[in-house]
């Protein structure tokens, strides 16, 4: 589309990410060295994923993921992760009613794979074999949260 100048103006919808980092992060060996030795079975690995966001500008939204996550339970605890990692999305040529679901589903899926490296690295420097954690879909974590929060009568609306 010309601008009036001679140029065109880019109408397409966009989604850049301005630049990613780790909020807050925590590894924790608590057993060790004990920990490190054989053990008598495989540990029970739990992980919860999170993800917030908060638009900072008209069009910039900071979008945080956080993953928490242990192998093995009580005294046999093996180790303990919590990762924050987050980004500075800008959103452009979006319709306004599709900006939400972008926001929590596209720029999450952006992050997982750095935050799944950071993960990854370090569990092995702990003494463990890397922890890959598998794929997540974001698009059903969504879905289910916006039917968790419709099955809410005093919920409050979905953020923008």
């Amino acid at each position: 589309m010309a601008d009036g100048n001679g140029g065109t103006t880019n109408t397409a919808p966009t989604l850049n990410a301005l630049v990613q980092y780790t909020k807050d992060f925590s590894f924790e060996n608590p057993n060790a060295p004990r920990s490190l030795g054989p053990q008598a079975k495989p540990p029970q690995i739990s992980i919860q994923v999170n993800v917030n966001a908060r638009q900072v500008a008209p069009t910039d939204y900071e979008v945080e993921l956080l993953l928490e996550g242990s192998a093995g339970e009580g005294a046999d605890t093996l180790f303990k992760f919590e990762l924050n990692y987050a980004g500075l999305f800008r959103v452009a040529n979006i319709p306004q009613n599709d900006v939400h679901p972008v926001v929590m589903i596209e720029c999450p899926r952006l992050l997982f794979p750095f935050a799944r490296q950071i993960i990854a690295e370090a569990v092995r420097g702990g003494g463990f074999p890397p922890l890959y954690i598998d794929p997540i879909d974001f698009a059903t974590l969504y879905r289910r949260r916006m039917e968790e929060t419709a099955a809410k009568p005093d919920a409050p609306a979905a953020p923008t």
